[in-house]
């Protein structure tokens, strides 16, 4: 019987074959890695050929487990048990990688920093504690501010960008995000609404990523703050929501700060269920870190 072995490669073509039916086995808890590696087959400014590294668990000649690590050194794994993320993290330590973080399930995350600190010195710390969930039933919000949503058109793109900066500074994100950048961004590749009140003036605004394996994520959802509490991202969240079902989605998911009771609260309220809890975790060294030998 062959062990489990892990096979890296810098060819997305290649685990996208071998691992694409894997990914869509599970679309809630692999949403990340399908809407991100989707992306970089469809958008050829988004992504370098030999620029990330790829990681696929092999047994028997089957796929069990994935990981990428792009040029931002930011490990994204799927699910793994404490021995699989521990001997990942020693193959890729004994290969001279550096990481500047890991972004998996809780325990996935845990059990790969602490095997990392492990094997590299480096400290782990837990950026935020995330919630993962998916849609039940959707129930719209009660009560129902007054106004529509509208799809985000090329003449609302200023407008757009500006609240997609706003969102990054909330987020502490240090990101250019404008005309030039803008397709380089985590939020080019979404479809947008504005929440609008009834003389037409955008007050929230929700994204959705491509479907993909028949699941849609929601992301971002954000209001400024001066218009915040005034139930217009419940509204425009059930908008975008209604909009992935008419579509065919079989699966809505979408993130939350688990330390925002406000938000989780509002998103349980429309039909969203907790299903996992999600970590990322931010490596520091002591000393600078070597270079990447792939």
């Amino acid at each position: 019987m062959h062990s489990d072995a892990w096979r890296l490669s810098e060819d997305l073509d290649d685990l996208l074959t071998r691992a694409e039916a894997f990914l869509r086995s599970r679309p809630v808890l692999h949403n990340t890695p399908l809407t991100v590696l989707e992306k970089w087959r469809t958008s050829p400014s988004a992504y370098t050929p030999g620029t990330v590294l790829f990681g696929r668990l092999e047994s028997e000649g089957e796929t069990h487990a994935i990981f990428f690590r792009p040029p931002s050194r930011r490990l994204t794994l799927t699910p793994l048990s404490p021995g699989q993320a521990e001997a990942l993290a020693a193959e890729l330590a004994a290969l001279g990688h550096t990481l500047a973080g890991v972004t998996a399930d809780h325990d996935t995350a845990t059990a790969f920093a602490e095997a990392w600190h492990k094997h590299t010195g480096a400290t782990p710390t837990l950026r935020v504690r995330m919630h993962l969930h998916r849609l039940g039933t959707l129930t719209p919000p009660e009560p129902h501010p007054e106004g529509h949503g509208r799809v985000v058109g090329d003449e609302d793109h200023e407008h757009l960008m500006q609240w997609c900066r706003e969102l990054a500074a909330d987020l502490g994100e240090t990101v250019t995000i404008d005309a030039a950048s803008w397709e380089s961004t985590r939020f080019a590749e979404k479809r947008y609404t504005f929440w609008e009140t009834p003389d037409g003036t955008p007050v929230s605004m929700a994204g959705v990523n491509p479907m993909v394996a028949g699941m849609v994520r929601v992301d971002p959802v954000y209001t400024p703050a001066d218009l915040r509490g005034r139930g217009y991202a419940a509204a425009v969240t059930a908008e975008v929501t209604r909009a992935a079902l008419t579509a065919g989605a079989k699966e809505i998911v979408l993130y939350t700060d688990a330390g925002n009771p406000t938000s989780n609260a509002l998103y349980q309220r429309l039909g969203y269920r907790r299903v996992a809890d999600w970590a990322p975790y931010d490596f520091a060294y002591s000393e600078p870190a070597a270079p990447v030998r792939t």
